[in-house]
């Protein structure tokens, strides 16, 4: 299901919500507001109430118990579509009723923009400083590189496992490229790791990628030109190392 996610600020002030690590992506937190507010915008035919006194920006009203919410859509092809920019609970007749507090909390903010700049507004409420800001999209960016980060530590220890058993190349798939990984262990004893990445990468994701692999030295990478089974294809770069044979160990440990 399509989930509305929290702007920082709503997440904070509004729904008195602690800020969660970059593992957990805001989307997915559990609030009846915003669970209500995912389940009404999952279908982008389903109509919905704008709020009418906020008229510099479009703004929906979404409603469970006695919590009241304003909801934001974003551009069609924006990262995140839907967000919850403001939030509070209802008390009918009094001044603390959520849509009533908006109103007046737009306006103040409308004759303060007029004050504060040449050209004024035209509009009766200004409340653009509700919408996602630069700290949100840095967030999100952020939570979508953690995912990353997490995915490329368990698929290359998984690969690295796997061949550690077969002593053949395990491969995966990533958005833009493909990572495979070969380990071998010769009479010696040495454990030589092989990983070979196909696809135009940046040298720092390969960097990345590199030091991620368990039991190998930083400094101990080499590029290479075959690869144990096979010459390298266009598009290919590998690198080789040897891997400790106690991380090898608990490589096959894991499993």
């Amino acid at each position: 299901m399509h989930r509305v996610r929290p702007t920082l600020r709503a997440l904070r002030d509004d729904l008195k919500l602690p800020i969660p690590s970059a593992r957990v992506p805001l989307e997915t937190i559990s609030h009846p507001l915003l669970d209500k507010a995912s389940e009404r915008f999952t279908d982008p035919g389903t109509a919905h109430e704008r709020i009418r006194a906020i008229d510099d920006v479009v703004l929906f009203k979404v409603k469970v118990q006695r919590w009241r919410g304003a909801v934001w859509t974003d551009d069609p092809d924006a990262e995140i579509r839907t967000w919850l920019v403001a939030a509070g609970t209802r008390e009918d007749g009094s001044s603390d009723d959520f849509y009533a507090a908006l109103e007046t909390s737009g306006k103040t903010a409308r004759a303060r923009y007029n004050v504060e700049h040449d050209q004024s507004l035209t509009t009766d409420t200004y409340t653009a400083h509700l919408l996602p800001n630069h700290d949100d999209h840095d967030r999100y960016r952020l939570e979508a590189a953690t995912r990353f980060t997490l995915r490329l530590n368990s698929t290359i220890c998984a690969l690295a496992r796997g061949s550690l058993h077969d002593g053949h190349e395990h491969a995966s798939d990533f958005p833009g490229f493909r990572l495979g990984v070969q380990i071998r262990a010769d009479d010696g004893n040495e454990t030589y790791v092989a990983i070979r990445i196909t696809g135009s990468v940046p040298s720092d994701l390969t960097a990345m990628i590199l030091s991620r692999v368990p039991g190998c030295e930083a400094d101990g990478w080499f590029p290479e030109y075959t690869l144990p089974e096979r010459h390298l294809l266009p598009a290919e770069q590998a690198w080789s190392n040897i891997m400790d044979p106690k991380a090898a160990a608990e490589l096959l440990t894991d499993s």
